[in-house]
């Protein structure tokens, strides 16, 4: 959908600038999402000053794009809590838990400003509720006027509580203290190296009256000075000192302490030996700085591209048809000479080692930090449990663990139901949990991880624990069938079942027994599994297992009758050949075999797979021992073929869901093998 620039200013000076806007939005939510872990970290301790700039260049950053794009009402708000974010980083305000709690309800309208530009689904914000919150923010801003507080930027011919610092200030840090004498902006220009041409000062005047006033006369001729300025020297000319309305980016942490000093040095008697303005010294100072300022830019720049997903997603298809076409080769090899054919033997091995290194590059474009999806709950986890009446810490290990971006996506929702499940249901109130001998704060764990070929998730808390007897009571009441006898991971799969809820009254947080069946039912479509585990009184841990990635697997390619089928690598525990008579058949329940110390149900893949080929002769079998859910079972086959890599594809989209099946590959003889499902098998044998 295309975002709504046609009112932005950049369309009233016959540019288009829907090219761009994507960018914005995407930017924007960075800003957002950091805006709001650093608001959020206040609670915890005290902001340093760096906390507040950043916190500051969020919302100003924001601010300036949305100026551009003419989002008004998202300027307006934005430059209302710049304001006040401004003079809480200057010192001159307090920052209170009434502005921490003001400042995320300007963050959360602003993402909704955003999402109604934007096209999506978000509703439009309330004209009333932007109007009532930045009135709050005006009112804060005066509290620390009242107090007798006096706004740094007001210098003379500035405006007191101006966002960002004065003309003068900005003169003085990136020219000579001579130069900071004039605080005009023509002196800032001309103070700058090298200096601002007038032709660009006279853009960048068209332009600024333009943005933050509206007033007419700019062109693109006028941005496209200006921007070649910027671009070539890297000092910015300084603010309109009627209010800069984000035209430009604001100045690093560091440039705005020494603009702080230099506005001190200025307002004050100037040293005896300050350096003039054709002074070597301040000229080497002047150039290092700028040299320095380039070079972090330009490495900034080239660290990071933005690319479309359906380019990587392109990128992925061709490298998936790219090992199909290795594994034909490698297949047709086989039939050759190893001797008379010795060349191309090892051309074969060497794309063969080539085609995974470029596999796995490739993939790795697609994987995100765990980071993504942990950083979205610190807020979600603070207000319910304000909601709850409850006091929680949140901890997060291992976000620096990558998953595929397609997971990453589809995750999001199962985890915030469990998380929310762990807030309701596990973690007691501070009464309750003092009453049981535990601290008052509850301690809530999300933490990721990589085993073998999967990622593990947990969500963990140390509350009261699940309640067995409450669980098979409810289920008997549902008319489920259960029994005293059950064992605990059977009893707590039960809370997975549809409209199942041990609450015993309905809230908007919970009740309704609908969340946890959702969790079950996405993570199977991912081919992942969810196990729970729980101690009366220590709490609850929830592990769920998931593939590194949807678009190419390791499995183990097995024959039966003449059919090859796959079996995830990930969930094989081992391989054994085993006597036919050591099968045990169970009434008409199934079979079973032991297997060291254990009796594992036994399923025949001809039988499931209908296969009339004729069995090999012999008494032995060969098995395979697979693990899913906690459960293990053992499959019957007729021959492993070998361990190699299949790109996956899904049948269900291509032809219909088949039973025991989970989707498809191409082998490199060119025929298509199934993957075998194995939480379904699984669940065949419970059945």
């Amino acid at each position: 959908m295309t975002p709504s620039t046609s009112t932005g200013k950049g369309k009233d000076l016959g540019i288009d600038l829907s090219q761009f806007s994507e960018v914005f939005f995407e930017e924007a939510n960075e800003h957002l999402a950091s805006m709001e872990s650093l608001l959020l970290a206040v609670g915890e301790r005290p902001p340093t000053d760096e906390d507040l700039n950043a916190i500051f260049r969020a919302a100003h950053s924001i601010k300036g794009g949305a100026a551009m794009f003419g989002f008004q009402d998202v300027t307006e708000l934005t430059h209302d809590l710049e304001s006040v974010l401004d003079d809480v980083r200057k010192h001159e305000l307090d920052l209170t838990a009434e502005m921490v709690e003001a400042f995320l309800l300007a963050r959360d309208l602003t993402a909704k400003q955003l999402t109604q530009h934007r096209g999506g689904a978000g509703g439009a914000a309330e004209d009333g509720e932007a109007h009532a919150l930045r009135a709050r923010m005006r009112a804060f801003k005066e509290l620390g006027h009242k107090r007798g507080a006096a706004p740094a930027s007001a210098a003379p011919g500035g405006q007191a509580g101006a966002a960002g610092p004065a003309p003068a200030a900005v003169a003085a840090a990136s020219a000579p203290a001579a130069a900071a004498a004039d605080s005009g902006p023509a002196a800032v220009a001309a103070a700058s190296a090298p200096a601002a041409s007038s032709q660009v000062q006279a853009s960048y005047g068209r332009v600024a009256d333009y943005v933050v006033d509206g007033k007419a006369g700019a062109t693109e001729a006028d941005l496209r000075a200006l921007g070649e300025y910027v671009a070539g020297i890297g000092p910015k000319p300084a603010a309109a000192q009627r209010g800069d309305y984000g035209l430009f980016e604001e100045a690093a942490p560091a440039a705005d302490a020494a603009g702080r000093d230099a506005a001190a040095a200025a307002s004050g008697p100037a040293p005896a030996a300050a350096p003039g303005a054709g002074s070597p010294a301040a000229g080497a100072a002047a150039a290092g700085s700028a040299a320095a300022r380039q070079t972090g830019a330009a490495a900034a720049e080239s660290s990071s591209i933005r690319v479309a997903v359906e380019k990587v997603d392109q990128l992925i298809n061709m490298v998936g048809e790219l090992v199909i076409t290795q594994a034909m080769l490698q297949q047709r090899a086989t039939d050759l000479d190893p001797v008379a054919f010795r060349g191309f033997a090892t051309a074969m091995s060497d794309l063969e080692r080539n085609t995974r290194s470029l596999q796995q590059a490739v993939m790795s474009i697609r994987m995100l930090p765990m980071a993504t999806v942990f950083n979205r709950f610190p807020r979600m986890v603070r207000d319910l449990a304000a909601r709850l009446g409850k006091k929680v810490e949140l901890k997060m290990v291992g976000e620096g663990t990558e998953l595929d971006k397609g997971l990453i996506e589809k995750i999001v929702d199962p985890l915030t139901h469990l998380v929310r499940n762990s807030l309701d249901h596990g973690v007691e109130t501070p009464e309750r949990r003092l009453a049981a001998g535990k601290p008052a704060t509850g301690v809530l764990t999300l933490s990721a991880y990589q085993q073998g070929g999967a990622i593990v998730i947990e969500v963990q808390d140390d509350g009261a624990g699940l309640n067995r007897d409450l669980i098979l009571a409810k289920a008997k009441e549902r008319g489920i069938a259960v029994s005293d006898a059950m064992p605990d991971q059977d009893v707590w799969a039960l809370i997975f079942e549809a409209g199942f809820s041990t609450a015993s009254v309905v809230t908007d947080v919970s009740g309704r027994g609908v969340g946890m069946d959702v969790v079950k039912r996405n993570i199977s479509a991912l081919n992942g599994t969810v196990e729970i585990s729980s101690q009366a009184g220590r709490g609850t841990r929830m592990t769920v297992r998931l593939p590194l990635t949807l678009a190419i697997m390791d499995g183990m390619s097995i024959a039966v009758g003449d059919e090859t089928y796959i079996i995830p690598l990930a969930g094989i525990v081992e391989s054994l050949q085993v006597n036919s008579a050591s099968i045990r058949q169970i009434s008409n329940a199934g079979r079973v075999i032991q297997v060291r110390s254990e009796y594992l149900p036994v399923v025949s893949l001809r039988e499931v797979f209908n296969i009339r080929s004729e069995a090999r002769d012999g008494s032995d079998l060969m098995m395979v021992i697979v693990e899913s859910e906690g459960s293990k079972i053992a499959l019957v086959v007729d021959e492993l073929l070998g361990q190699n890599q299949v790109v996956v594809k899904s049948i269900e989209a291509n032809y219909r869901k088949v039973q025991g099946v989970s989707a498809a590959t191409i082998m490199g003889d060119g025929r298509v093998a199934f993957i075998v499902d194995i939480p379904g098998m699984i669940r065949m044998t419970r059945h």
